[in-house]
Order: structure tokens, then sequence, then C-alpha cells
């Protein structure tokens, strides 16, 4: 979603009366289904767009006709909240969103575990297809690719598979992710701006044991049109990004048949960052969080960040290839 350049928010200012209380509900949640986030109380944001303006025209409408007031402005902040903390604001909003779809997918992939029976298939089939649903909403309001996306993505698609593989046919036939190609040499590697630890760790993968030519470029993390040729990692939609409980890297290390045991556990330290699930349990992880954080609070340049991020991941990697326990 493009946003204007003369101003960069949309705000709706609406007093409703106390009674009937279901016309504040229903407010609230057409603002949720919006995905407006609060400024104070009863004033709502949306980025600058035209179809932002329509939503809060219409929306203000009916708050009129429910004998309230409502105002629609367009608006820069000046003083007391920048453009980065209100962002930040959307972000946490869909990562709650992402949260709670990521749990429910996790719980649904633990019952196809072993031999699940014909009827919990079903069930979990439902509820896949709800999940989807229910994935594709929040990514219409992730006006700027919350970190959340990739992971939740990855969990909704890993279970869509595993329930294709088991022979239950998905009632939407969707497919989210192009299929990985074969044999990588000097490609263009596309990724989201603004990099993090799944990222960072999973471009110094690909140009150190993947694809040493590789090249890399950062695009915003969502409205990006992929041009020919372009591989994306990390991405919604990518050729290689989360699936199932696998983050990038673990997907990246399968699909090069990467079968190093100091690869294996970076692997699972970046694991345990990204996906926030403990499941390896590294004792390494909070360490290398911190560092990574560092890196990404020091500077806004990508390319700056993987270059850093590569020599702490390179010293990370000699100290892990000398270590019997990990082989």
């Amino acid at each position: 979603m493009s946003i204007d350049a003369a101003a960069r928010w949309l705000l709706l200012i609406h007093q409703l009366p106390a009674k009937p209380a279901y016309a504040r509900v229903k407010v609230w949640r057409r603002l949720q289904a919006l995905g407006a986030v609060t400024v104070k109380n009863a004033v709502y944001a949306l980025p600058a767009n035209a179809e932002a303006r329509e939503d809060f025209a219409w929306l203000a409408k009916e708050i009129v006709e429910s004998d309230g007031e409502a105002i629609v402005c367009e608006a820069s902040f000046i003083e007391g909240l920048s453009d980065d903390e209100l962002q930040a604001l959307f972000d946490a909003a869909r990562d709650a969103d992402y949260a709670r779809i990521a749990v429910e997918a996790r719980e649904a992939a633990a019952r196809l575990s072993g031999d699940a029976p014909d009827d919990v298939l079903a069930e979990v089939a439902t509820h896949a297809v709800r999940l989807r649903k229910q994935l594709d909403a929040v990514v219409a309001i992730d006006f700027f690719g919350a970190e959340g996306r990739a992971t939740t993505e990855g969990l909704v698609s890993g279970l869509e598979a595993t329930l294709k593989q088991k022979g239950e046919a998905m009632s939407d036939g969707k497919t989210t992710a192009a299929s990985p190609p074969g044999p990588l040499k000097d490609q263009l590697w596309v990724t989201r701006q603004g990099v993090q630890v799944d990222r960072i760790a999973s471009a110094w993968l690909i140009r150190r044991f993947i694809d040493p030519g590789a090249r890399f470029k950062f695009v915003p993390g969502t409205g990006y049109r992929p041009q020919v040729g372009e591989l994306r990692f990390d991405m919604f939609e990518g050729e290689f990004t989360h699936l199932g409980d696998r983050c990038t890297f673990e997907v990246l290390l399968g699909h090069a048949g990467l079968a190093d045991p100091a690869l294996r556990a970076i692997g699972e330290i970046i694991h345990d960052i990204d996906l926030k699930d403990g499941k390896y349990g590294r004792e390494e992880v909070a360490g290398v969080r911190s560092l990574i954080a560092g890196i990404a609070a020091s500077s806004a340049d990508d390319e700056q960040r993987l270059a850093r991020g590569s020599a702490l991941l390179d010293d990370l990697y000699s100290s892990f290839a000398g270590n019997k326990e990990d082989k």
C-alpha cells in the first residue's frame, strides 16, 4: 500500500453517545478490520491513501448516523509522536495478530503427528482453511510488513503441506510460495528492508556456502512485485522462506543439502531467536540475540548490517567448527 508524500497519515476523530452500546462495538470492530491504530482516545490512524480515505469516510458517515460526531483529517506529526513510533504501533498490532494465528497453527500441526485418524484430519483441514483466511485478512492490513508475517505464513503453509502429504485435499487449493529453483549461482537475492536475525544469517549462509556470487536487493515488506530472475528469501510468498516450524535459514540448509554440524548448530540458534519457541534451548541464544540487536540498532543500512552480521557469524561458525561436541 503506497503512502501519499504530502501527508503520511489519516486521522479519524470521533465521539459516540453512551447508548446504544452496540454502536460503539460496531465502530470498534470496523476499525479493527481496517487495521487502524489508536493515537489517543477516540483518535484512530491509517496510512494516507485513497482506500483509507474512502474507508474512513464511510465509517464517519456510520458514526454520524448513530448520532455521533466524526472528523477525518490528513496529518503530519511534528511533536509528541514520530512517524517511526506510529509505524511501530501498526507493526505491533499486526505482530499480535500473527502471533495468535501462529499459536493456532502450531497446535493444529501437533494434532497431525503420527497416524492421525480421518476425523482429526478433517477437523484440522477445516481449521487450516480458517487460518488461511485469517492470515490473508491480516496481510491485507499489514501496511509496513511486520516481522511476524514470514513466520506465520511458514507455519500455515507448512500445515497445509502436511495435510496435502497425508492425502487431505485443501478446499481452497491455494499455493502461496513459489517453487524453489535448482542449482544456484550468481543470483540476485531479494529480501525485506530492515534486515534482522533470520535475514542476516540467511544472507551470510547464501553468500558463503550456497551462492558465492550472490547479490542482494532490499525492498519494502509489502507491495513489491518480483522481477524475472530474482530469488526472494524470508519474504511472504518467497522462493525461500519459513516453512512449517523451520525458519528461512533452516529451509536454505535443507534445500542446499548442507549437513555441516556447525551450520546446524547456528541454524538452531537462529531458529530459537527468530521463532521464539525455545525448540532447541541453545545456551548461545541470548548472547547472539543481543549482538545482532546491537548491529541493527547501530545502523539502518542493510548492507552494513549484513557485513557486520557476517563477521559475527564467521566467528560463530569457526567456534562451532572447532567444537567436537557439535560435530
